[in-house]
């Protein structure tokens, strides 16, 4: 041990007694911070809509897949409902609970179409399509199909029909193939028309072959036929000018033909004066028969008077012959 003496201990500092003023301090600060944290939190369930009156709306789909809870359902674009849970059913389908606040729920109607596409760039998106919003609202807790359409699950089918139309293509291009004939066939028939242009038939040679001069000559007097064919129409038409100035022109028979009409006219209108005036005769004659039948019936009249004064003078005779026997032959002239 050495002989060097101990320094003495160093003295503690100690701190002055706080006072209530800084502790009141100190706690309304944690208090505003806690206060700040909870309103920070009832904001953020305020945004995301916890305490808005919503509607249950539960969708039936095949599977769950893509499907995340708090994903939205959106209408037109605009988000209109949140996936809260998601639960397999007693058939096996899936059941994805929807909750839809309130001031939306009349996007929603009982006609509305709910689809769950899954594409091949991007997630699962839940849409909801009405066409008829003038259909009844969607009650609360109404159950839903959806239509589910995935894109990458089109993919094989996609390659399967491009397998096939490569092998059709295949078939089509090889040695043997119908296509490969037709193209042969026709080398062949370009070849024959290039010979025959190079030649004296031209085209025509090449179209038709051996027959091309009959038809050449078929052609010759067809067109010797158009030919006299033209002269006949030309004199046709000659004909019919002539034709047309007999009927048409001046002193025509269109004109002789009117001047009868109006001849006619003119006897027509003197047959019918004439017929008047008969006509009038005949009603005069008409009054004469019926004067004469009157005569007639006044004479039968007289006769019969004529014929009892006849009587009552036979009478008369008789009774005078009766009374002067003396004219053994009387004799009575009538008139």
């Amino acid at each position: 041990m050495s002989d060097e003496p101990t320094p003495p201990p160093l003295p503690v500092p100690t701190l002055p007694p706080s006072s209530g003023r800084e502790e009141r301090r100190a706690t309304a600060l944690l208090l505003l911070l806690a206060a700040l944290v909870l309103a920070s939190v009832l904001y953020v369930l305020y945004a995301r809509g916890a305490f808005e009156p919503t509607q249950r709306l539960v969708l039936m789909a095949e599977d769950s897949e893509g499907v995340v809870v708090g994903m939205d359902l959106t209408f037109s674009g605009f988000p209109i409902g949140r996936v809260r849970r998601t639960e397999l059913a007693a058939d096996g389908n899936v059941r994805i609970l929807v909750d839809v606040p309130r001031k939306d729920a009349h996007w929603l109607r009982t006609s509305s179409v709910f689809t769950m596409t899954r594409g091949l760039v991007g997630g699962t998106a839940i849409r909801a399509y009405s066409g008829i919003l003038t259909d009844p609202p969607l009650p609360d807790g109404a159950e839903r199909p959806v239509l589910a359409g995935d894109a990458s699950a089109e993919i094989p089918r996609l390659m399967s029909a491009a397998r096939d139309l490569l092998a059709n293509l295949g078939r089509l291009t090889a040695d043997e193939s119908a296509l490969s004939t037709t193209l042969a066939n026709l080398q062949r028939a370009t070849g024959r028309l290039d010979e025959q242009l190079a030649g004296k038939r031209g085209a025509l040679g090449a179209l038709l072959g051996d027959d091309a001069p009959q038809v050449a000559a078929t052609l010759a007097r067809t067109q010797q036929l158009l030919t006299r064919l033209d002269g006949l129409v030309q004199r046709t038409d000659g004909v019919i000018a002539r034709a047309d100035g007999k009927l048409l022109g001046d002193k025509g028979l269109v004109d002789d033909a009117q001047a009868a009409v109006r001849q006619l006219e003119q006897l027509l209108a003197e047959a019918r004066t004439s017929l008047r005036k008969v006509d009038g005769l005949l009603q005069d004659a008409q009054a004469v028969a019926a004067n004469a039948r009157v005569a007639s019936a006044d004479l039968g009249a007289l006769r019969a008077e004529v014929d009892a004064s006849l009587r009552k003078v036979e009478q008369l005779v008789n009774d005078l012959e009766r009374r002067w026997p003396f004219k053994r032959d009387p004799e009575l002239k009538l008139p």
